[in-house]
């Protein structure tokens, strides 16, 4: 009878550890699957201006080697990053305007037409802030709509906001204009400005768009916590130069 019961005693313990294990198992295997799923999402991004050959060699590897789903470059570097990334999955995104969007329209558009040309599949372009908030919406939108037709159906086009320097108003326009010139994605900041994605902004953004386009979150997301919250609001891309970091738990100290 001793016996018996201690067998029991042994029995009831193992099951228990092994209900732990396997807990334990699932709880590893869930959150790798969310990591996979995150780099999916991710622009890993070198905009720095002293950014070498090397680096941006270094940062198409790191792309290759995460599965991030693009690559986020100057436009200087795109045939760089096309040449290093042929026969992989990973995407070349080439920012235009960058990072003030201040320049003529044409330049933009001889801009977007060379990216292009040297393998660029998605464009961020950077919203002339200062046209819009002198009220030129028309020039706005005709600069957007003008990228887009270069652009085409069949590569992307996202419009950098910069909401940090936009009143809500301002931002509902934007997102607005953007809709009306059929551009793919709304996107909040360069990561060069005087704040980056928030947040509220987002929110904004969603609520804007309501589904006719998609939103990306850029600038100051550098942590696994941070960038789940964005995923949470329903964004359908995080531009980051800190993807390895995020994935890795840990935090970064990039743009």
């Amino acid at each position: 009878m001793r016996l018996a019961l201690i067998r029991l005693k042994i029995l009831r313990k193992y099951k228990k550890s092994l209900i732990f294990a396997q807990i334990f198992i699932f709880l590893k295997v869930d959150k790798k699957q969310q990591y996979m799923k995150l780099n999916k999402l991710i622009d890993h991004t070198l905009l720095k201006t002293t950014a070498t050959i090397a680096e941006i060699e270094t940062l198409c590897q790191e792309a290759i080697t995460y599965d991030f789903y693009s690559v986020c470059v100057n436009s200087g570097y795109v045939a760089t990053a096309k040449n290093f990334l042929t026969g992989t999955n990973v995407k070349v995104c080439s920012v235009v305007g960058f990072p003030l969007g201040a320049m003529a329209a044409e330049a933009k558009y001889f801009e977007t037409n060379q990216a292009i040309a040297d393998g660029a599949d998605e464009i961020d372009m950077v919203l002339n802030v200062g046209l819009l908030k002198s009220g030129k919406v028309d020039k706005v939108l005709e600069e957007i709509k003008t990228l887009k037709n270069i652009v085409g159906e069949n590569r992307v086009l996202k419009v950098i906001l910069e909401t940090c320097y936009l009143t809500d108003d301002e931002k509902r326009l934007a997102c607005r204009l953007a809709l009306e010139a059929q551009a793919d994605f709304v996107k909040t900041s360069t990561g060069f400005g005087s704040a980056g994605a928030t947040l509220a902004d987002v929110a904004l953004m969603k609520e804007c768009v309501q589904h006719k386009a998609k939103v990306k979150a850029s600038g100051g997301i550098r942590d696994y916590q941070t960038a789940m919250q964005y995923v949470n609001l329903g964004v359908e891309r995080i531009g980051t130069s800190n993807g390895i970091a995020i994935l890795k738990g840990e935090k970064g100290t990039g743009y």
